[in-house]
């Protein structure tokens, strides 16, 4: 089996993305000294690095890398040795401009960027393979290797290719995929507007047409995209397998939402030997920290609860935003240790040393263009005593309370065009229903709809248009057995290949949920309505209504106004041993708490009024102990109550009773016993 933890790293990952090339060698010694000192103990190296190790084809240089990896290990750091795929060199383009990615409309791209890659190319793979094969031979037993690092950010800037190359490949993965191009005419309705294909040969990608074009073809689409992505890291993978054996592999995903729309992370989580993530605050408007979480529970689900490793974020602001405002004091060790609380095994971030040129220039760093004078500096040596601090945390795992379900290829489908309102988006559920979960102090596993949920005693779904039938059966089986489910509106719809399931909707969940659906009716924008309920308890939802037939399902609230006045907004349905709730509009913040409070009393979890609004406590369990994370995102001092006395391992005090947090402050508590 292959490691699952860095090689030889013995305390928490901390450091960054190391890229010397870009410094003269004078700088090298002075950069381990101040690594030494903000105690480092891993950094990411040779990413980037194509054109140098490899400056013409066929002629190598090494030389510099083992000057840098002995200087490394000298000082006791560990390396996450990465494979240079993501940045071919000029020379590698010249020779073979296909191999530049292809936009649907014929856009060929250009050199000049970063991940400009066909991942069909023959030409690619080959080099990939050849610059690999050599690394991994020069570097196999070199003491300094902790793992290796495949490529860059899969999926991020380009994703999918629309080339004569990968037209010939979409039609092989179509052939093993459904045999018959007589399966793929079912599969994508090819019947609807005389689109019937008679031989592979004749399917090409959805290249830009002059309307919409089929919805089923440009899911598959997607699939082929991201399977194609990773059967070249699986090439790499293997490589690194054969020839450096017991040396993890991994790949850096952008699991958050918010970040990367392209890559089934589901698949990509089974693929890789540790899940590693990148993560960045998206300054919309939002409260940041909950993005942050909902990333971070995100990343632990796809790693199967395993703990993971932060590989990337950022020190301060970064670059690439209409705006980048920096970090608060205290803020980026906050940040830095809810990704701990949440699974994570260190913090790591984008890049160790500031870049005097180049795109990413003005993006934060652990050593700023100011130097060592610096708050951010200041912050990373301390943040670097910190993680210390913990190291008796490795190989615990978080604690969840609950699990919201989410499959990329629903959204895949969902954000096709032609649905019944634009308004209605899939993430946007997403993030408002974590968000609840989170003021409720409830901490999430995400989990594939049809995977096993019968450890948890809620089961929310934001937003699953797209639904097999196995999942339908399986939330079926979760609620008889005791479960209770919460599903929010135009979940359930179609199957696996966008066919609206047979009769009335909501398809794959009618005899869950207990109800029918005679019809949608979203409203127009800014448009809103009033829904009673228990108590005279009004709520009000926009973007979407529903005129929803009750079956077997009871009432619980209803349109007040609007096309569905009298209708059922909000349906409870007691379903064997459990419950299956229905909203079939889209609530706010309120109208959230307000229904997840009603199922939560279903699913006898209390509510957590011991605790302050945005402080967050988490625990993490293992071998090692029972470790309770207390982090404050409030502008005030906050006490949380402790179930047992402890020894809180930031300060090295005693706990006991309510420990106290002061505001922006993280406490993190090894419980007796």
């Amino acid at each position: 089996m292959p490691e699952t933890t860095p090689k030889g790293l013995t305390r928490l990952a901390f450091g960054g993305d190391y890229n010397p090339e870009q410094w003269p060698e004078s700088v090298w010694q002075e950069d381990v000294r101040l690594m030494r000192e903000a105690g480092v103990t891993m950094v990411s190296a040779g990413i980037f690095s194509w054109a140098l190790l490899e400056p013409a084809r066929g002629a190598y240089d090494f030389g510099w890398l083992d000057r840098l990896l002995d200087l490394l290990h000298d000082n006791g750091i560990r390396v996450d040795l990465g494979t240079p795929t993501v940045v071919p060199p000029v020379w590698f383009y010249r020779e073979h401009p296909e191999a530049l990615p292809l936009a649907a409309d014929g856009t060929r791209y250009e050199f000049g960027s970063r991940g400009a890659i066909c991942h069909s190319n023959a030409d690619y793979r080959a080099a990939a393979a050849d610059i690999t094969t050599r690394l991994a031979e020069r570097y196999a037993d070199h003491p300094a290797l902790a793992m290796w690092h495949v490529h860059n950010e899969y999926g991020v800037p380009v994703s999918a290719c629309y080339c004569d190359s990968c037209a010939a490949h979409f039609r092989r993965w179509l052939a093993t995929t459904y045999g018959t191009v007589e399966a793929v005419n079912e599969a994508w309705g090819t019947a609807f507007w005389g689109q019937r294909y008679t031989g592979f040969d004749q399917i090409n990608p959805p290249r830009t047409t002059p309307t919409v074009g089929n919805p089923a073809q440009a899911l598959d689409y997607k699939r082929f995209a991201d399977a194609t992505m990773r059967e070249n890291f699986v090439m790499e993978r293997d490589i690194l397998h054969r020839l450096t054996p017991g040396v993890p592999v991994t790949t850096n995903f952008m699991t958050a939402l918010s970040q990367c729309d392209s890559v089934d992370y589901w698949a990509w989580g089974r693929a890789v030997d540790i899940v590693t993530n990148d993560h960045y605050l998206i300054t919309d408007g939002r409260r940041t920290h909950v993005n942050l979480a909902m990333a971070a529970d995100l990343t632990r689900s796809v790693a199967g609860g395993a703990p993971w490793i932060l590989l990337e974020h950022s020190t301060s602001g970064v670059n690439w935003q209409p705006r980048n405002p920096a970090k608060a004091p205290g803020q980026m060790a906050r940040n830095s240790l809810a990704h701990v609380a949440r699974g994570s095994e260190g913090a790591m971030f984008f890049q160790w040393r500031q870049s005097r040129r180049g795109a990413e220039k003005f993006h934060s760093a652990m050593v700023p263009h100011g130097g060592t004078d610096t708050r951010v500096w200041r912050e990373v040596v301390e943040l670097g005593a910190s993680l210390d601090s913990l190291s008796t945390i490795r190989g615990t795992r978080t604690r969840a309370d609950v699990a919201v379900l989410w499959d990329w290829h629903s959204w895949w489908a969902q954000t096709l065009d032609w649905r019944p309102s634009e308004d209605h988006d899939p993430r946007e559920r997403a993030d408002a229903f974590y968000e609840a979960l989170y003021d409720r102090h409830l901490t999430v596993d995400f989990a594939h709809p049809e995977a096993d949920l019968s450890a948890y005693p809620l089961v929310v779904v934001p937003a699953l248009y797209l639904m097999t039938e196995a999942a339908g059966n399986n939330l079926r089986e979760y609620a008889e057995n005791g479960g209770t489910l919460v599903v929010s509106y135009f979940s359930g719809i179609v199957d696996e290949h966008d066919a609206v399931h047979e009769g009335a909707y909501p398809g794959a969940l009618r005899d869950v949920l207990g109800l029918t659906v005679e019809e949608f009716s979203p409203l127009l924008k800014g448009d809103t309505v009033r829904i009673t309920g228990p108590d005279g308890a009004e709520l009000t939802g926009d973007v979407w209504t529903e005129f929803v037939v009750p079956g077997e399902a009871e009432t619980v609230w209803t349109y007040a106004d609007g096309l569905t006045t009298g209708r059922p907004a909000v349906t409870r349905h007691k379903l064997g041993a459990g419950t299956a709730w229905y909203v079939s509009t889209r609530l706010d913040a309120h109208g959230l708490e307000a229904l997840l409070g009603r199922a939560a009393e279903d699913a006898r979890i209390a509510p957590r009024a011991d605790l302050p609004h945005d402080v967050e406590v988490v625990r993490r369990a293992g071998e090692s102990g029972d470790y309770l994370f207390a982090i404050n995102h409030s502008p005030s001092d906050a006490k949380v109550p402790l179930e047992a006395p402890g020894t809180e391992l930031l300060t090295g005090e005693r706990a006991a009773g309510r420990l106290e947090v002061p505001a922006g402050a993280v406490r993190v508590v090894r419980l007796d016993g």
